[in-house]
């Protein structure tokens, strides 16, 4: 599996880290992948000393003009010896085909006739991940904002207590495109807590792993608590108080929040509500005695360690007058139950609005692209779109008025963010399923597909503008596929072979 492989230079250099019996301690840095030996006018590794010698600055001797000139014939070469390609490296750039860089050791930066080999410094690894990025196809052009962000990279939060679990986000401190969403990545170990909150943003979320139990109130006093798990959804408006806690598998979920700048630093905490006032209004609050705060929490507690919820979910169910929240008002949807639809190359199914109302401006897809095929080339009219990779490898190639396009490489755990009205597409570049969800802030998932728009356009306008064969306008689709088919053997074009299917070939 591509992704898989891609990751698994990572995994050798954590391992060799690893501490072993009796061994002479290893360096702190894994073998990535990367140029050695002379560079920069430091040839490696230096010599050794006891004690400081030399000088920290040089002299005016140095200076251009009093400095003896390098002789080029004794220079440290910026020559590459024993270039290696990939398959479709050579091929014509425009065709833009997916260049699989795992097969060497050194990705080198050509595309077509273009590009020259790079002699470092570099990381192969990072290259490796970002294909379209380093030989970039020759359709790119001109400047793009970057659209891709590795939760890999992210500082990660660890909870306040042993094994409790972890969060890890993207917003526009990392992201700064993502203007209208940022995302959070978080575990929870068997039993443990997201600690009873707040915040200022609308809170979705989709489980990944495992099952949790949620609770929350609204204004009105009306509760609400479910168990919901992997591929089930979530939503909490704006300031409801919520809690979550996972039962005793554990579970993982994704958070998407409806303001990019959003930071799981700045969420009201129940534990800091107590701390942060004073012992005589809490008392006059809560018409206890001073000394039942005795035993508040001294700090924060985030994510921390419960006892194990009972699996009667009614033993936990606490109402008012006010009643609960169920209906079109249930801050649940139970989305894993819902069968996707099915199309030649993969599968879509969307949630939005119209079957989950309190989400009131949260529409989003799950995608499934199987190898060779690609989420047809689309835009959307209302709403930038926030995305996230769960599984496999793809790219996307966004293309921005009037004349700019840039090509990015996707993996498990990346987010990436298109804004409203950009053209894109993505295409799984891997040997397994990508999937992947589309979020947008729209009161309904919709897309202008690119191929139905041509089809619906008079035959006469689509051919003067754009010179295309009579028989390619016949055979655009009246009705939107979602999906196109297409060549899991990415450089076909390379020999003479097709990268697409007019149906399905099992």
């Amino acid at each position: 599996m591509i992704h898989m492989q891609k990751h698994g230079i990572f995994l050798i250099g954590l391992l060799g880290a690893l501490p072993k019996g009796n061994a002479i301690p290893a360096p702190q840095m894994g073998n990535y992948g990367e140029n050695e030996g002379p560079v920069g006018g430091v040839s490696p590794p230096i010599s050794s000393v006891t004690a400081p010698t030399g000088s920290l600055r040089g002299d005016a001797s140095l200076l251009g003009g009093n400095a003896p000139r390098p002789d080029p014939e004794q220079s440290d070469s910026a020559i590459v010896d024993d270039v290696q390609l990939v398959p479709g490296q050579k091929a014509d750039g425009k065709l833009g085909l997916y260049l699989n860089f795992d097969g060497v050791d050194a990705p080198q930066p050509i595309r077509g006739e273009l590009g020259s080999p790079d002699p470092g410094p570099r990381t192969y690894a990072y290259e490796k991940l970002n294909p379209d990025l380093y030989a970039p196809p020759g359709t790119d052009k001109g400047d793009v904002e970057n659209a891709m962000w590795p939760l890999g990279l992210s500082h990660n939060r660890l909870g306040s207590q042993p094994g409790a679990g972890w969060a890890r986000q993207q917003n526009t401190d990392v992201l700064p495109i993502a203007s209208r969403m940022a995302g959070v990545d978080m575990k929870l170990q068997p039993n443990a807590y997201r600690e009873l909150h707040w915040h200022r943003s609308a809170e979705w979320a989709l489980m990944l792993k495992g099952t949790c139990r949620i609770a929350a109130m609204n204004e009105d006093g009306k509760s609400f608590v479910d168990d919901i798990t992997a591929g089930d959804v979530w939503f909490f408006p704006k300031g409801v108080p919520h809690s979550i806690q996972a039962f005793d598998e554990g579970a993982e979920f994704l958070l998407v929040f409806d303001d990019g700048d959003f930071s799981e630093e700045d969420t009201f905490l129940a534990s800091e509500l107590f701390l942060r006032n004073p012992l005589s209004v809490l008392s006059k609050n809560f018409k206890a005695d001073v000394s039942a705060f005795d035993k508040i929490p001294k700090d924060q507690l985030y994510i921390f360690n419960g006892t194990p919820p009972p699996k009667d979910i009614q033993e936990q169910n606490q109402t008012s007058s006010a009643g609960s929240l169920v209906g079109p008002d249930s801050y649940t949807y139970h989305w894993s139950q819902q069968q996707p639809y099915q199309v030649p190359g993969g599968s879509v199914k969307i949630l939005d609005p119209q079957t989950f109302p309190i989400a009131s401006n949260f529409s989003s897809a799950l995608v499934v692209v199987q190898p060779g095929a690609m989420r047809e080339i689309h835009w959307h009219t209302t709403s930038d779109e926030w995305n996230y990779f769960l599984q496999g490898s793809g790219r996307i190639t966004i293309f921005e008025a009037p004349e700019a396009s840039r090509t990015f490489d996707f993996t498990a755990g990346d987010i990436g963010y298109i804004r409203v009205g950009d053209s894109h597409y993505i295409e799984n570049t891997g040997t397994e399923d990508v999937i992947f969800l589309e979020v947008l802030q729209a009161p309904r998932f919709s897309d202008i597909s690119v191929a139905q728009w041509l089809a619906l356009t008079p035959k006469q306008v689509v051919k003067d503008t754009l010179n295309l064969p009579d028989d390619v306008i016949d055979a655009l689709p009246r009705e939107k596929e979602f999906i196109k088919l297409g060549n899991p053997n990415m450089t076909a074009l390379a020999s003479g072979g097709r990268n697409f299917k007019r149906s399905f070939q099992a």
